[in-house]
């Protein structure tokens, strides 16, 4: 049996740009549908996308509503991981956090890194 595929998709803006803060949200809902094991880390600025009631306010002309895509992302079984130090930089609380994101240091992502086919970072 041959070993499931992977990818990571590291995010590193919000609403300053959404287009690129959509972008990986796309690419990992395509791949969930093409049964490949998806991982999205927030870090950065991006960890706001992770903030409840922000996804509302983040919107790209011509592209679908990221709070769809991250809702869709996060029902198909995706994991949200969250950077920890960039989450206590920006005084975000954990019960700030939608549901399914997860706290994470360096070397989780590093792990999620080292099993992963490719890794993108937008």
């Amino acid at each position: 049996m041959a070993e499931a595929e992977k990818m990571v998709y590291i995010v590193t803006h919000a609403g300053e740009d959404p287009e690129r803060a959509t972008f990986p949200f796309m690419l990992a809902t395509a791949a969930q549908a093409m049964e490949v094991e998806v991982v999205v880390a927030l870090q950065g600025v991006s960890v706001f996308l992770a903030k409840k009631g922000y996804l509302e306010h983040v919107m790209a002309a011509g592209l679908p509503a990221l709070k769809d895509l991250v809702n869709t992302y996060l029902e198909s079984g995706g994991k949200l991981l969250i950077c920890t130090p960039c989450v206590r930089d920006r005084n975000i609380e954990e019960s700030d956090l939608i549901e399914g994101a997860e706290l994470i240091a360096a070397a989780r992502l590093n792990q999620e890194i080292l099993s992963a086919n490719a890794t993108l970072v937008y």
